[in-house]
């Protein structure tokens, strides 16, 4: 039977980037996020060229019911899924009393809930197989506090503690979970989340999203638990394990507290 990957978030950014990725080796897809007309597009483009079949699933996964929607359509199709790359989510800035109260629910439901709530609907066929792959996409930002993208930060400390435990518990069964943690990364994300004109990202030497997908697909293809992609994220990362609570929480605001235009 052909084994499908399915990406959330696929229609722009990293998720993109491992659709093409995945559709290269010869995977079936199935592509999900809100956008129908990008992830149409890319559906076009992937089967012209790696001549895969995908499947396009428009989803909002703020929507507490999508995940099992989702899972549902694939097993309508019988798909077999071996692959699941948790990679939707997005951010906010500013004061957290300050900002949408929705968007911030929104966010731990895409960050957090749908991420789980995937994992655990796929992941008993991947093991009862023996075979199967998660990546999950956390963050540099998971490893701290991070004032005025609280809750973003926050919910990609869930994203890293809970991917780097499952990993642990999957050790024996064929099937491996990935963490992945880019730093700042040239995607749509900073204009989405509102930090375009923060420190963080004015400061420059954002990664290119091509090579930070492909250093992650690699690492879940080898089944390795954790990547954090350039030297200067891998050096910042040890640093916070030596470096005082307050202080690291204070160079955090600095990056993400916006610059006046």
């Amino acid at each position: 039977m052909k084994t499908y990957a399915v990406v959330t978030g696929a229609s722009a950014g990293l998720g993109r980037e491992f659709a093409k990725l995945l559709a290269a080796d010869g995977f079936g897809l199935v592509l999900v996020a809100r956008r129908r007309d990008e992830l149409e597009t890319l559906a076009r483009e992937l089967t012209a060229s790696h001549g895969v079949e995908v499947v396009v699933l428009p989803s909002d996964l703020t929507d507490p019911t999508t995940p099992t929607t989702i899972v549902s359509e694939i097993e309508r199709r019988g798909l077999e899924v071996e692959i699941l790359v948790n990679n939707a989510g997005f951010g906010s800035n500013g004061n957290y009393w300050e900002l949408d109260t929705q968007k911030e629910l929104g966010m731990i439901q895409v960050n957090i809930t749908a991420l789980a709530h995937l994992t655990r609907l796929l992941l008993p066929g991947m093991v009862a197989k023996g075979r199967g792959r998660i990546l999950n996409i956390g963050s540099t930002a998971g490893f701290q506090p991070g004032p005025f993208m609280a809750t973003y930060y926050a919910s990609k400390a869930f994203v890293n503690s809970f991917t780097e435990a499952l990993a642990f518990e999957l050790r024996g069964t064929g099937v491996t979970a990935t963490l992945s943690c880019p730093g700042a990364t040239a995607t749509e994300f900073a204009r989405v989340a509102g930090n375009d004109k923060s420190r963080l990202f004015k400061m420059g030497g954002t990664a290119d999203a091509a090579t930070v997908a492909k250093e992650a697909y690699l690492a879940m293809l080898a089944g390795k638990g954790t990547v954090v992609h350039g030297l200067k994220n891998k050096a910042g990362v040890q640093a916070l394990r030596v470096s005082p609570r307050a202080a690291i929480v204070a160079v955090a605001a600095r990056l993400n507290k916006p610059e006046a235009s």
